[in-house]
């Protein structure tokens, strides 16, 4: 295959209409309730850390992260530490940089502000279920913005109900809620390619992110599990078909 063909192949899939964005959308829905849970946790935990309202909302809207949310209510206080929450948030975040150096052959197509505001709604779920049908020849793009509207919507709905009905669940873990989104992603992984380089690469950032969990600072591992089996994957390339 061509440069010149991968190029327009890479080309054609970064298509973007409507009714991809509504599929997409649709497509992520079923787990959007499950997000809206974790944002209602979050509403009444910042509520309660003595955040006002409009403080709470604008950090859902900007921030989407929700890991990275309640990383900063733990160290909030009178005095907010600010380069600690900057290192806090980025540390958590950065398998982010993974995140769009992957989609980078589709997005490198689009104008620099379709490609910076498709990236604002980014999450792991559509992120992983968009890779997914990439690698199946088909236009994901919708899937990557429509799906991340989709969370987007419900984490800031859910955000909202946590700043007035937040006692209804006031711990969402304690009945389950925070496996859906492992075994979504558990479940794309299992959908994905099917050999040996693909399976050593989530053995090795499976095995990494463990061990850091057990023996390295909180929240590290998902850095250390994205970092490994991103570098892996960099230095042992794919064979491309003549």
């Amino acid at each position: 295959m061509s440069p010149e063909t991968v190029m327009d192949t890479y080309a054609e899939q970064a298509r973007l209409e409507p009714a991809d964005a509504w599929f997409g959308f649709k497509q992520l829905l079923p787990l959007s309730f499950f997000v809206a849970a974790f944002g209602l946790a979050f509403g009444l935990a910042a509520a309660q850390e003595g955040l006002s309202e409009g403080s709470i909302v604008l950090m859902s809207a900007l921030v989407f992260a929700g890991t990275s949310q309640f990383a900063a209510l733990d160290i909030w206080g009178t005095q907010v530490p600010l380069v600690p929450l900057i290192i806090t948030t980025f540390a958590i975040n950065a398998r982010h940089l993974l995140m769009g150096a992957s989609l980078y052959p589709w997005l490198r197509h689009l104008s620099l502000p379709k490609r910076y505001g498709i990236m604002l709604f980014a999450s792991d779920a559509n992120w992983a279920m968009a890779m997914q049908g990439f690698h199946k020849g088909e236009r994901a793009l919708g899937i990557l913005f429509g799906g991340g509207l989709a969370i987007w919507s419900f984490w800031m709905i859910g955000t909202w109900l946590g700043l007035y009905f937040g006692s209804a669940i006031e711990d969402p873990f304690s009945i389950g809620l925070d496996m859906v989104l492992g075994c979504f992603l558990l479940a794309m992984t299992l959908g994905g390619r099917k050999d040996l380089r693909t399976f050593i690469i989530w053995v090795v950032a499976g095995a990494s992110a463990m061990m850091a969990y057990w023996w390295l600072p909180a929240n590290s591992h998902v850095v250390v599990g994205a970092l490994s089996g991103g570098l892996l994957g960099a230095l042992w390339m794919e064979k491309k078909p003549k």
